[in-house]
């Protein structure tokens, strides 16, 4: 056997490096290495379960020259060739691409400590300060701090309970502005966008965007936004390569602390105008974490890199989800114009035709409930949740997962399996009208939301958000394509997934007017003054205003014969 191997490895040695024949010594200690090496391979893959199956690839780069940009798709693709559990070599990287619901829960579940880690990419840690946010950061107490701090506090019921009127507000000017565009295209991205990021913006530290500069500002708030979610989603080969890291071949960590330091700028002015105010009079979640941060554990200190890290996940990640979620439900409504009129005639069932939205009728509306869930069943805002890391070797699927492989599972694939789901590409929210869905992460059919440690913590805002921004967009106007357009609902993928075409679209009023803004009978009978009051105090004003008109007129004159009057 020893012999066979000396002779392999010497005519290897002469077709490979084209030299002569070794000497002797050598050629038999290279052939017993050989032939350990082979018996140990043979025998641990007697002991040990193999890697999952996948496409062949190259050495040293792997699978990356064959990526499709479009990788929810690829992968889906992958799966039906190779089955649910795959290996892809992403150069020194290797990635594991999840594909069913059973190996969804074993991976989310079963084994869901030991996947609770990220693989942190060049790109998030840039734009996070480190990766000292609530998406990146490693699980263990730092996580859980911040997770506490967002699902306990800034993010729970009773918190969004008291900031309603600040969305209510939002959607109402959103509601104006488009009332005041009746007949022209609108971008509907761009208005969703600026809607939720001045709600978010408002949470945070009061801030919003004015209406005068709502066009310009959304567009350009929003293309930052968008470059950063896409630079988070776009392979890099200093993740693939760490060596290669410091060259940044790419440019990937260059432009995203450009794209960064915008947004700190704004952090660093809101925190400096606050410190200099006080907080005994702001409320907001801004002077709720400074607090934090001047008295926070000393076992697990809450720093000014975790207040600007949550502040950048607030802002990029609250603002692009939902926004693109609403956009590409629009169009799915559009596209059948007997599902946007059933909601309609939901709507004014349950709202009327005399009243805009409250968010006190969401729960009355199990159609549009339905809509939203279907659209995110369809259109998955995360189509390939944020990628997992395990901090150990596991079996999944009967296949080894090794430590620090990047794990991917595809909810995009899962929503559309054929096995699972009737017609699975078509919009039908008939589907969920059981309610035997919901998006808590327990069911692996449908998890939009992710599942386990790591599951969205901002669930219950998106939901508000959505399903408010949704009833009044729909409920308030009639909406069609511009003369000439053609809907397009082909998507773009990213750590967030997009429309590929931007959806835009013509609102018409339906409500019969737009001045009727407000439900409550007390608001409706102030316009009648019934008591006088609001007559009154007119005439009270004009007065003042003479005495000041006089006053800035001759104050002399006004001080020696008025005196007793101002008294």
């Amino acid at each position: 056997m020893l012999k066979l191997v000396v002779a392999a490895v010497s005519d290897a040695w002469s077709r490979w490096f084209g030299t002569g024949e070794l000497p002797t010594a050598i050629l038999f200690i290279a052939a017993g290495l050989s032939l350990f090496w082979l018996v140990r391979m043979l025998t641990s893959k007697n002991s040990h379960p193999p890697l999952p199956p996948g496409p062949p690839s190259l050495p040293l780069v792997g699978n990356l020259l064959s990526l499709d940009p479009e990788l929810h798709s690829y992968f889906a693709t992958l799966a039906k060739t190779y089955g649910p559990i795959t290996r892809l070599w992403l150069g020194k990287k290797l990635g594991i691409l999840i594909t069913s619901p059973a190996l969804a829960r074993e991976v989310l579940k079963l084994n869901d400590t030991t996947f609770a880690n990220r693989d942190v990419p060049v790109a998030g840690e840039e734009a996070t300060y480190g990766g000292n946010d609530i998406v990146w950061s490693p699980y263990g107490d730092q996580w859980r701090m911040l997770r506490k701090i967002c699902v306990r506090e800034m993010l729970c019921n009773q918190t969004l309970d008291s900031v309603y009127s600040l969305r209510r507000t939002e959607i109402r000017n959103t509601v104006n502005y488009l009332y005041n565009r009746a007949g022209s295209p609108v971008n509907i991205g761009e208005q969703m966008f600026l809607t939720v990021l001045n709600v978010i913006t408002g949470m945070m530290w009061g801030g919003t965007v004015k209406a005068e500069d709502r066009r310009s500002l959304g567009a350009e708030f929003r293309q930052v936004i968008n470059e950063m979610t896409g630079l988070l989603g776009m392979p890099n080969l200093s993740d693939f390569y760490p060596g290669l890291a410091r060259f940044d071949l790419q440019g990937i960590k260059k432009k995203m602390t450009v794209l960064a330091k915008r947004f700190d700028g704004i952090f660093e002015t809101m925190i400096d105008q606050r410190r200099k105010m006080g907080g005994d009079e702001n409320k907001d979640f801004l002077q709720f974490l400074l607090q934090l941060e001047d008295g926070g554990d000393s076992k697990t200190p809450f720093t000014l890199k975790h207040l600007k890290s949550l502040l950048m996940d607030m802002v990029v990640g609250g603002t692009d989800t939902t926004s693109n979620a609403v956009e590409f439900t629009l169009a799915e409504m559009m596209n059948q114009p007997q599902i946007l009129k059933k909601a309609q005639q939901e709507l004014e069932t349950v709202v009327g035709k005399h009243n805009i939205v409250e968010e006190s009728d969401i729960n009355k509306l199990p159609y549009l409930y339905a809509i939203m869930k279907e659209s995110l069943r369809l259109h998955p805002t995360l189509p390939l949740l944020v990628p997992h890391c395990p901090s150990q070797s596991c079996i999944i699927g009967g296949y080894s997962v090794p430590k620090g492989a990047r794990v991917f599972v595809n909810a995009w694939a899962i929503h559309r399996d054929p096995e699972i789901w009737e017609k699975p590409l078509e919009f039908r929210p008939e589907r969920f009208m059981d309610n035997k869905w919901d998006y808590s992460g327990n069911d692996f059919n449908y998890f939009p939301f992710g599942s386990g440690r790591r599951i969205c913590a901002g669930t219950a805002m998106a939901e508000r958000m959505f399903m408010l921004l949704l009833a009044s967009l729909i409920h308030s106007f009639d909406w069609e394509l511009g003369d000439g357009d053609e809907l397009d609902m082909s998507e773009k993928f990213g750590i967030v997934l997009k429309k590929k075409v931007a959806l835009v679209a013509v609102p018409t009023p339906r409500l019969p007017s737009a001045t009727i803004r407000m439900p409550d009978l007390f608001s409706i009978l102030t316009w009648f003054d019934l008591q006088g009051v609001e007559r009154k105090m007119k005439k009270k004003l004009k007065q003042l205003d003479r005495i000041f008109t006089s006053f800035s007129d001759d104050p002399i004159k006004y001080s020696s014969k008025r005196s007793d009057k101002l008294t």
